[in-house]
Formats: C-alpha cells, structure tokens, sequence
C-alpha cells in the first residue's frame, strides 16, 4: 500500500484499525502498523494527525514487545518442561517427540 496517495484523515483512520485490530490477538497488525506508519509518525514533518498516529504506533510497538515477550517465555518454558509435565504436556503437544528427552 503506498501511504503517500492517502489523505492525512485516512492514514489516522487506517493506523488506528491496526492498532484496534491488535487486541484481538492479532500482534502480526501492530507489527504492520509500527512497519507501515514509523516514518509518518516519527520522520515527516509535522501535521494535525501526526501525534494521534505516533500514540498509536508507539503503542503498537508495546503491544507487539509485550506478546513477543509473553510467546517467548512460555515457548521457552514448554520446550524445557514439557517431557517432565507427563500426559498434560502431551496433550499440549502438536507432534509428540519420539525417544527419551
């Protein structure tokens, strides 16, 4: 999408769906929100909807390190643990590992 053809009112309005989108367990949006709007926020100069899309983009950028942080912590924690959690981790499993751990 090249950003440059819409109109300021529109680019506010498009971040924000972004933005909104991400709280329905969708982080891939704030990714794309902080990818698509970082130099619009942050780079152009300065105009009437720019703060509303920097608040935006910044907390798209939060969102985003808050579920990076949380997917990581517990990928983390299942791969170390899950053998030692018996039949629940094999529920939880996809694919059950062959072999001892």
């Amino acid at each position: 999408m090249n950003l440059e053809r819409l109109p300021n009112e529109e680019k506010l309005s498009l971040c924000r769906k972004y933005y909104l989108g991400g709280f329905a367990f969708l982080p891939f949006l704030w990714l794309v929100n902080v990818v698509w709007f970082f130099k619009e926020a942050f780079v152009k100069p300065d105009y009437t909807e720019q703060m509303q899309i920097k608040t935006y983009v910044k907390r798209s950028a939060l969102g985003l390190l808050l579920w990076v942080t949380v997917l990581t912590t517990w990928i983390t924690i299942f791969q170390r643990f899950r053998a030692e959690w018996g039949e629940v981790g094999d529920y939880l499993s996809f694919t059950i590992p062959l072999g001892i751990p």
